[in-house]
């Protein structure tokens, strides 16, 4: 993976636009591969879905609060992504408060199966999701990649420490 480009995929996402009006003052808008990643050092972290409890309590939580400490290592943006809707991704968002770490949905799955990270998990009913995995683009190139242990379908387990930010900040701090 080190050393490969990121797939060209568009991603289909919701954003907030104040002249619609309503309730509801969102529109589509397609965002391509290049849009997130062309001239940018960041750190992508992929995890099984939005509202499950270790993305949710542990993972995206920290990733937010160690942002600051990612800025410092040159990181430009942090990006979670997930096989999740547009709308589930912002709710999600909206939920958790976010300030930093921008959400991508990768809905149909596309990105994360050219990643080669699609994997079943229809023994918990979630169908198809990401592995968790993370990793630093560095101009849409994979400078470093950390994979959670035992990828496979229907995985028994939920490894987390690999691509936790704690890791990963120990990795960026090494370089230095």
């Amino acid at each position: 993976m080190i050393g490969q480009k990121v797939p060209n995929v568009t991603f289909h996402t919701r954003v907030r636009d104040e002249s619609i009006g309503g309730s509801n003052p969102f529109r589509w808008q397609d965002v391509n591969t290049d849009e997130y990643f062309k001239g940018k050092r960041v750190v992508l972290f992929s995890l099984p879905g939005a509202f499950t409890p270790t993305c949710s309590t542990y993972q995206l939580p920290d990733f937010e609060k160690l942002y600051p400490e990612f800025k410092k290592l040159g990181i430009d943006e942090v990006y979670c992504l997930a096989v999740n809707d547009a709308f589930v991704m912002n709710a999600w968002g909206r939920h958790n408060k976010l300030q930093h770490i921008k959400l991508i949905p990768d809905g149909n799955g596309e990105f994360t199966r050219k990643m080669g990270m699609l994997v079943n998990k229809s023994n918990l009913g979630f169908g198809m999701r990401s592995w968790r995995y993370a990793a630093v683009v560095n101009d849409g190139v994979v400078e470093k990649w950390f994979e959670e242990k035992g990828f496979s379908d229907n995985c028994e387990t939920d490894p987390y420490g690999e691509s936790s930010p704690q890791n990963i900040l120990k990795v960026l701090k090494g370089e230095k």
